[in-house]
């Protein structure tokens, strides 16, 4: 495994992925090369795919959204012939370490995810075309995807092969979105999942595991005229520009700390913690979306964005033993309010739009990412509309009250925005206040009315906003004594409560995904049967079906 993972790339640095441009559709072509895996020791044969891969599309699908934003479909397809996608690569399931396996798990479901969304949140709509074996978790990459269409030929066919072939779970997206999404009857799913030469033709059609089913010689002019009429039928608007994604402004220290243009990420390895400062905007906001466009991916929020993304796919992947992070803040709350307005009053513009719904979607992979969190509202910090969302994502949140002696900053303060209040929603479709005070809506009602205000420590408890406040005496005595503790605590047994207590109130199809994997999974990838010596996963590709240990747990 390589001593550092990094999540950046470009579309001219892609090993797997090519991305054609015509018109309002797009092609988005996996041609994984099979020498080119993150780790050692294993081959993508078959276009099976490792985090590499997936970071690539993850790349490709923001691309897309910022810089190709006249792309109204996207067609994803093979580059390969008899084969759409294989799925995860087994070798690197069966040499990863635990972590990795869940994470990557987490992250390629995040990209789908994303997506997904693509249509709603966008208006780019995607469409699989499946020529050949789709297997899998290549069969995920189609079931997140808006329309699937298959060639009706002796070797094409969808499955989910993970429990007869690997005595593991079919990905928690794949068994989730076939019931959840595809709407498929239990029975049938039960068959689906057992069967592991997949299933072709009509049947998928009839049991609604593909949208159409197409004859070989007319299915490339098909899939075209499908895409076309989709781009017919879109509602969003003709955009000619898009704007450029450069490199992020990134030095990494030789302890691992992390400095980016508004981020900082401190490291402390003896109490096993992070300590993520987030700047706020140094210049004022941009008069009009013209001018945020002329600044592109140098515009405060975006820029932020982009850095804090980053930041917390390189925390989860390289600095694992690291179970606590601390999220503070500083600058300007009112200067903050200005450039997030200029979003909010503009939100039917394209630009406007992207970056917060690239908000929305930082702001989930908090919510599900497996490390204990807090915030420290301390003066002279800007937690205001968007990063006030962090203190409702966090486990705890400690602030400030009072002055403190030899401290000039600005009193800390919270200001709320609308889009607190519904914009950035989380995975159980409700805002993060909402899900904070569910079942209490007047305390919801009680904190909409402060919106603008900036609320120091009282009446921020007093609302309900924080988990304590502390003065000069205490700060320093309390918080030394909760980063101790927590990291006395088993680090599984902290993954299993905050996954549980984040989310409250209606189940989704993007929780229970989550949720799965993080029960599911963190279960199956430690048992024998699957990853022991004589498990399936180590003896994949021997002849030798896995040694299992048949009792039922």
């Amino acid at each position: 495994m390589p001593s550092f993972i990094n999540f950046e790339t470009t579309a001219q640095d892609y090993k797997h992925w090519r991305v054609e441009y015509d018109g309002a559709v797009a092609r988005l072509i996996m041609d994984v090369d099979e020498t080119a895996g993150l780790f050692e020791g294993y081959e993508l044969k078959l276009n099976s795919y490792d985090l590499g891969v997936d970071i690539e599309l993850a790349d490709a699908v923001q691309r897309m959204r910022f810089e190709h934003p006249e792309i109204k479909v996207v067609v994803m397809q093979s580059g390969k012939e008899r084969v759409f996608c294989a799925g995860a690569n087994i070798r690197m399931l069966g040499g990863a370490v635990h972590g990795h396996k869940v994470n990557f798990c987490k992250f390629t479901n995040e990209t789908r995810n994303t997506y997904e969304a693509a249509d709603v949140d966008s208006g780019q709509k995607y469409i699989a075309a499946i020529k050949g074996a789709c297997a899998g978790g290549g069969y995920e990459l189609a079931l997140a995807c808006n329309h699937i269409m298959l060639t009706d030929d002796s070797t094409s066919s969808v499955a989910l092969p993970e429990v007869p072939l690997l005595a593991v779970l079919p990905g928690t997206g794949g068994l989730t979105r076939i019931t959840d999404k595809r709407k498929l009857r239990r029975d049938r799913a039960d068959i689906f999942c057992s069967t592991e030469e997949g299933i072709k033709g009509r049947r998928a059609q009839d049991w609604g595991l593909v949208d159409e089913v197409i004859a070989n010689s007319t299915f490339e002019e098909t899939v075209t005229k499908k895409a076309l009429d989709f781009v017919d039928q879109s509602k969003k608007a003709d955009i000619k520009n898009g704007i450029k994604l450069g490199p992020l402004n990134k030095s990494i220290a030789e302890d691992g700390s992390l400095t980016y243009s508004t981020i900082q990420v401190e490291l402390d390895r003896s109490t096993r913690n992070a300590t993520l400062t987030i700047n706020g905007p140094e210049k004022a906001a941009p008069k009009n979306m013209e001018e945020f466009e002329l600044q592109g991916d140098q515009a405060y929020l975006l820029r932020m964005a982009r850095e804090l993304d980053d930041a917390i796919l390189h925390l989860r992947f390289n600095e694992p033993n690291l179970g606590l992070w601390i999220f503070r803040s500083q600058g300007d709350p009112k200067l903050l309010r200005a450039h997030e307005d200029l979003l909010m009053q503009n939100a039917n513009h394209w630009l406007a739009n992207e970056v917060r719904q690239y908000l929305k979607r930082i702001l989930k992979r908090v919510d599900v990412t497996s490390r204990s969190m807090i915030a420290l509202i301390e003066h002279g910090s800007c937690f205001a509309g968007v990063l006030a969302e962090l203190l409702f994502a966090v486990d705890r949140t400690y602030m400030m009250e009072d002055e403190f002696e030899n401290d000039p900053r600005p009193i800390a303060t919270i200001t709320l925005s609308d889009d607190n209040f519904g914009m950035y929603q989380m995975a159980n479709g409700l805002s993060r206040i909402a899900t904070r005070f569910w079942g209490a809506n007047h305390l919801i009602e009680d904190a909409q009315e402060k919106i603008g205000k900036p609320l120091e420590a009282a009446e921020a408890e007093d609302l309900g906003l924080v988990t304590i406040i502390l003065d000069d005496i205490d700060w320093e005595d309390e918080l030394r004594i909760f980063a101790e503790e927590r990291a006395s605590y088993s680090p599984d047994a902290m993954t299993g409560m905050e996954a549980n207590l984040r989310f409250v109130g209606p189940e989704t199809m993007e929780t229970r995904i989550f949720g799965r994997l993080t029960a599911w999974q963190n279960w199956i990838f430690t048992r024998p049967n699957a990853v022991g010596a004589d498990g399936a996963l180590q003896r994949y590709g021997s002849g030798k079906r896995g040694n299992y240990n048949m009792d039922r747990v």
